[in-house]
């Protein structure tokens, strides 16, 4: 038994599922650059969890190499935001707060907290809403920057992917 404040069902599964690490009484996502943590509480009635989902990468700036003018880093934030409206069209739960977006300095934190009627579909919400963010952020690069940290890797993974992709077509399959 452990010491978490987790209720026992969610804890289970982000204990069984692999692509999550415990961290302290929240779990983290291992499968994004960013850190990315899951925690949960009781909730009312028949439901396993109100979730609570955290993501935090670089602003624009924070990710840049180069100095970004004020008004693109505020433009790029605002964008961010906007798309992060439809966040929740990736998740099996229908009860859930706006997501909450915090830019200070060069981080930016979005907050998601939904609740789950199974512990297992919060979980499997807890990755996807993770997934969305992170794939929402890398659309939001602006060419014609020099990146560092966590944004050139991820300009890294996609451009191994594609040179993968490019690779596999060129073999083909045999005749």
């Amino acid at each position: 038994m452990s010491d978490s404040d987790l209720p026992h069902a969610v804890e289970r599964e982000l204990e069984t599922h692999d692509a999550f690490e415990r961290t302290d009484d929240e779990f983290g996502l291992e499968t994004t650059v960013f850190e990315a943590t899951v925690g949960a509480s009781e909730a009312e009635g028949k439901r396993d969890g109100v979730f609570t989902v955290t993501v935090t990468m670089p602003s624009l700036g924070g990710a840049t190499v180069d100095e970004v003018a004020p008004i693109v880093e505020t433009d790029w934030v605002e964008t961010f935001e906007r798309r992060l409206e439809d966040v929740f069209t990736v998740a099996h739960t229908s009860s859930h707060e706006e997501p909450r977006l915090e830019h200070e300095d060069d981080a930016v934190t979005v907050t998601l907290e939904y609740v789950a009627w199974d512990a297992r579909e919060g979980v499997e919400d807890a990755k996807a809403l993770i997934e969305f963010v992170e794939g929402t952020y890398a659309q939001g690069i602006i060419p014609g920057y020099e990146y560092r940290g966590e944004a050139a890797a991820l300009l890294e993974s996609a451009q191994r992917r594609g040179q993968d992709a490019a690779d596999g077509e060129r073999g083909g399959m045999p005749m």
